[in-house]
């Protein structure tokens, strides 16, 4: 059974400007509102910052305030422009402009480039691959098909680094990358392959973006136009944006300060590629007036899943972490997380189908549940044990949905049948929309019955299911819709890459899976040497392992299995062990040593722009926070992994020394705060950080920075009133910085 799309694909268009918000919570509102100079949106998994950033555009174009032309959404993945477009159509912003960097780019380059250098553009090449093989051949160096590989990514990374040839050997040492081949032979092939380029009159992909960087640096006219058109901007998953990414944003922006960013440094995977989190974490520094929005309310997964994926980055180092978002589920209570561990691979995958056949037969659908993993070459290994248990299953970076035969002709039978169907026998008796495309699809090959087996025969069958599944639900929402109609629809689709859901377990990478979500998760693999990988030597690169796991974690909505094998193969050494990063998270597991998360975890809101030097007048006293201990109770000594525990630094059932008195005094000063700043009390702090400090009662300011809750930024704006309180002032020092 092919999985329905849901009806919300298909909602009806707002009345209003006000009807675009109705429906977002306060900070999702606070996004969509904020529509005039910088904003900065910190937005946790799951918590509908797609839907946030989509309604903010929508309800500047429907209340007038932003042209639809005007604006240029930018993301990094087709799919995902595809859902924005998408999105924004059906709340009535049709016009608005979303496409990933390099479309944007690569539009501009091919309007502007017969003004800027003369004659047509040099052709785009698909694949670089055989250009490095070439390049390798004129050097003389034998490559093997990774090699190949691994090379052309070096060279990629180069690039959207602003790396040339001659600087790859001490970029590559800075970086800690390992190098696949001596650092000064990957030189020798990079100039090499540009030569060849060069030569051959081609581009590259991020040719693109390098080449719409140069024209926009070197001719202003051209620049100042791009820039009347475009007045407003939204880059959607700014955490992975590179350099070359971010100078081109630049570019496009000037001088002005119509920028909506939205992103979470604890989702940031792909680092290798040359993105970095550095841009997201100081976009205050660059526009001081900026206003952040953070969304923490996580309306994806169940709060068993929440608390470990919290957990996860509780333990986390660096300075991801010290911005992390502390999730708060909104959802029921579900299952907790499944722990196993097999005595091998094999049996790992064997038992990992065995439950899936399960959840399978008792209901669950085969499209609601996902098997992650690390690296591809653990894909066939489940292929097969699926396969052995009879479940479908499709592989995640396979073949378009939209590129498939199948769907190809059926889509040609479609339009013909919408064109002619007045004079199609197999119409007759077909009363509505459904009916008429079953009639439609059971000339190609779709039955009422599924074909038994797993099969390219049955492959076949789930993507013509899944185009009846399509017509049944936009019939549903759209009474009266015709096939010209659902043609139209598909036309869309086809555009966008926005596939209809196909029945079959999804078998993905944990790179693969970002921005997807399933009922069900099994991450499997989940041992040291895989988990993190055994490449990851440095800090920062197992610190973006522990992120990947958060991704995957994140992915579950209500069931996740987590599992690791001790051995390879049957009979090997059992000489493996469950990963680092589940330590202290699962029942007889040792406590991990990490940070705590204290520097940056905390609630959802909203926050002001403040001018710098009110933060450096006051912050440059206070000392800069080093790597921490465990986190343990002052009073029993327990190590503390709970996020509320950690910030009084003792268990909640331990007794309390607070005065209470400075706790009422400082709670009436929040208030105050609060209501002076237009925003939540705990956006100044929480209860938990109030509670803290009523308890240490610091003398200065570098006890009151040793308070987790109380970050550099907070002790620039609220430390002066914070330490007179204490003192037994009334905390009026900081009554003019807002």
């Amino acid at each position: 059974m092919t999985a329905a799309t849901p009806p919300s694909l298909f909602p009806r268009v707002p009345d209003s400007a006000d009807a675009v918000l109705d429906g977002l919570d306060p900070e999702q509102r606070e996004v969509a509102t904020a529509l005039h100079g910088p904003v900065c949106v910190l937005a946790g998994a799951g918590t509908g910052k797609t839907r946030a950033i989509t309604h903010r555009i929508a309800y500047g174009v429907r209340a007038g305030i932003l042209q639809p032309s005007s604006v240029l959404a930018v993301t990094f993945t087709n799919r995902a422009a595809g859902e924005m477009r998408g999105r924004l159509r059906q709340l009535g912003a049709a016009g608005v402009q979303a496409r990933t960097f390099h479309s944007a780019a690569l539009r501009q380059l091919q309007y502007f480039w017969p003004k800027a250098v003369g004659g047509s553009l040099p052709r785009l090449v698909d694949r670089k691959i055989q250009l490095v093989a070439d390049a390798a051949a004129a050097c003389r160096i034998r490559l093997d098909r990774g090699e190949l590989r691994d090379v052309t990514a070096e060279i990629e990374w180069s690039k959207v680094t602003q790396t040339v040839p001659a600087d790859y050997p001490p970029a590559a040492a800075k970086a800690a990358r390992e190098a696949p081949r001596d650092p000064a032979e990957i030189a020798q092939l990079y100039a090499a392959y540009e030569d060849l380029k060069r030569e051959r009159g081609v581009i590259d992909f991020e040719d693109v973006l390098l080449l719409t960087v140069a024209v926009l640096q070197d001719r202003r006219d051209i620049a100042e136009q791009v820039r009347a058109q475009y007045q407003h901007f939204v880059v959607d998953e700014y955490q992975d944006v590179s350099p070359l990414q971010q100078r081109l944003l630049e570019l496009w922006l000037g001088d002005r300060e119509n920028l909506c960013v939205v992103g979470d440094a604890s989702q940031t995977i792909y680092s290798f590629t040359g993105a970095t989190p550095d841009h997201l974490l100081d976009f205050r520094t660059r526009h001081p007036g900026a206003t952040v929005v953070k969304l923490v309310r996580d309306y994806r997964s169940t709060p068993q899943v929440v608390r470990l994926a919290n957990g996860l980055l509780a333990q986390a180092r660096g300075r991801a972490a010290d911005h992390r978002l502390e999730l708060v589920s909104q959802r029921g209570p579900g299952p907790e997380p499944v722990f196993t561990e097999y005595p091998d691979e094999p049996a790992e995958a064997e038992g990992t189908a065995r439950r899936i056949r399960e959840l399978i037969d008792a209901g669950v659908r085969a499209s609601e549940i996902a098997v992650l993993f690390r690296t591809n070459s653990q894909s066939e290994t489940y292929e097969q044990a699926l396969a052995d248990a009879s479940v479908p299953y499709q592989l995640r970076g396979a073949e378009r949905f939209f590129d498939r035969p199948e769907v190809r002709k059926a889509g040609v039978a479609l339009r013909g049948a919408a064109r002619f169907g007045g004079n199609d026998s197999l119409l007759e008796d077909a009363v509505d929309l459904p009916s008429q495309v079953r009639a439609v699809l059971s000339g190609q090959g779709w039955t009422a019955q599924p074909p038994a087996g797993s099969g390219a025969v049955r492959e076949r069958w789930e993507s013509l299911a899944a185009l009846v599944n399509l017509a049944q639900d936009f019939a549903a929402a759209r009474p009266g819709a015709t096939l010209a109609d659902l043609v139209a629809e598909l036309d869309e689709r086809a555009g966008a890459q926005h596939a209809p859901t196909v029945e079959g377990v999804t078998l993905a990478s944990l790179h693969s899976a970002k921005g997807l979500e399933w009922d069900v998760v099994f991450l499997v693999g989940v041992a040291e040497g895989m988990m993190p990988i055994t490449y990851a030597k440095t800090d920062e690169q197992i610190e973006e392992e522990r992120r990947l796991l958060y991704v995957g974690v994140t992915r579950a909505r209500e069931r996740l299995h987590v599992s690791w094998a001790l051995s390879r193969s049957p009979g090997g050494r059992a000489n493996r062990r469950a990963s680092r990063f589940l330590d202290g998270l699962r029942s007889g597991s040792a406590v991990a040593v990490g940070r705590g998360g204290a520097g940056g975890g905390g609630g959802g809101g909203v926050e002001r722009g403040v001018s710098g030097a009110a933060v450096s007048r006051f912050a440059a006293s206070a000392p800069r926070r080093g790597q921490r201990s465990p986190a343990r109770c002052r009073v029993c000594g327990r190590t503390l992994t709970d996020a509320g525990e950690m910030k009084l630094m003792r268990c909640e059932d331990c007794p309390s020394d607070m005065d209470e008195g400075l706790y009422e005094r400082l709670y009436d000063w929040r208030g105050e705060q609060a209501r002076r700043s237009g925003q939540p009390a705990f956006c100044v702090f929480t209860d938990k950080t109030l509670m803290a400090i009523a308890e240490a009662v610091p003398e200065d300011a570098a006890g009151l920075a040793r308070i987790p809750g109380v970050g550099m930024r907070k002790l620039g704006r609220y430390g002066a009133d914070v330490l007179a309180i204490c003192a037994g002032g009334d905390g009026a020092h900081g009554k003019d910085q807002d």
